[in-house]
């Protein structure tokens, strides 16, 4: 069986104050077309189909073009949870209705899991969605007093599943959260935390039942422990601090004997999202971005030693899409309120005291170059009888 595995599509995000919509149209229209390619037997969204619990108009209508065209025009089903930034009961609006279309959306946490059943040239595969629910919900849910934090609250939903799951069938599993095995997880600015103190990590050692488990949270595709449970990743890139992942679907070979292959197939957005670092002089040279899109949303660290008047506007008449700008060099040094220079100031030369100001102000060495040139200044203006 062929599944793609998808997920976070956040669909009406903002991101610095720009809203994703276009581009989200862009980047799920290529999904589309990558659908038409593979022809998968089932698509897996894993959770946080749209931005916030209250989406825009614009977004519920993406949405309900994207899936009209999977479900009508290419005939394949589809099934999706609801994740931490949804609304459990918006998402499942329907849900029994539009079963009979193939779509099948899990928005709020029910005390029994019976499977979705896919069938392929070998037969059954059983799909347990498993919704996003905070452990409070949970425990109400599961009528278990016992279950406090987000690992306890799978523990006890996968032991239900279990007394029902036939272990000589294919069984997938589909869950949201944020999962922890062998390695680091690749976490971003974007991804909304779940709990505080720690409570939010679920154990990898949850999921050893089943064949495959699809995850939805973090947005960087990967790996935990091994092949059989992944992260699918984000669409798009929807923070800087995402700037170096490489964005892709996860399509799972499912084989007769539940063995699993993976392949990755990237997406190439409308806009990527970026960082470039260097003096003003230099990012505004044609030489420097003209093999770049200079379209892209970027994010600049500027190096200029100088103060710069409006760095923003002259950015953006080759970068239209900056959305952030810092001053790398320029971090200012302030104890108690003011400058670091020390209270002996009168005790001081002009000189001495522009060398504790620079690099109080700039953290870096006031070299004997610089210093040359301010002796200079000093001397020019000592001669135009300037105190």
């Amino acid at each position: 069986m062929k599944i793609i595995h998808t997920g976070d599509w956040h669909i009406g995000k903002m991101v610095h104050q720009v809203q994703m919509i276009e581009d989200q149209e862009y980047i799920l229209k290529e999904f589309i077309k990558l659908i038409e390619e593979e022809k998968p037997d089932v698509i897996v969204i894993a959770g946080d189909l749209y931005d916030r619990s209250v989406p825009p108009v614009s977004a519920v209508d993406l949405l309900d073009r994207v899936f009209t065209k999977i479900l009508v025009d290419l005939n394949v089903p589809i099934i999706a949870i609801a994740g931490n930034h949804d609304s459990g009961d918006r998402v499942g609006f329907a849900s029994q209705i539009l079963k009979d279309k193939g779509l099948y959306i899990c928005g709020r946490l029910r005390k029994s899991f019976n499977p979705i059943v896919i069938k392929d040239e070998y037969g059954e595969v059983n799909f347990y969605p498993v919704p996003y629910a905070d452990p409070a919900e949970v425990r109400h849910v599961m009528e278990n007093e016992d279950i406090h934090n987000h690992n306890e609250a799978m523990k006890s939903i996968i032991g239900s599943i279990k007394e029902t799951m036939n272990a000589n069938k294919r069984n997938v599993l589909i869950a949201h959260g944020f999962v922890i095995g062998a390695g680091e997880r690749d976490t971003c600015e974007s991804e909304r935390p779940l709990s505080i103190g720690g409570t939010e990590f679920i154990d990898i050692e949850n999921f050893n039942s089943f064949n495959y488990t699809a995850l939805g949270h973090l947005h960087g595709a990967q790996k935990v422990g091994g092949d059989k449970v992944r992260y699918s990743g984000s669409l798009l890139k929807y923070s800087f601090s995402e700037f170096k992942q490489k964005k892709s679907i996860t399509i799972v070979n499912l084989d007769k004997n539940g063995e699993v292959n993976i392949e990755l197939k990237s997406l190439i957005p409308h806009k990527d999202m970026r960082v470039i670092k260097g003096k003003m002089e230099d990012l505004l040279n044609p030489e420097v971005y003209k093999d770049t899109n200079i379209n892209d949303y970027i994010y600049v660290d500027l190096t200029d030693e100088c103060e710069i008047i409006e760095p923003m506007s002259k950015l953006r008449t080759v970068y239209p899409n900056v959305l952030k700008l810092t001053r790398n060099s320029f971090n200012r040094k302030v104890e108690n309120g003011r400058n670091s220079i020390q209270e002996d100031y009168n005790n001081k030369t002009m000189l001495e005291l522009f060398h504790e100001f620079y690099t109080n102000i700039t953290g870096r060495e006031f070299t004997e170059e610089k210093k040359e040139v301010l002796i200079k200044v000093l001397k020019s203006v000592e001669k135009k009888g300037v105190k």
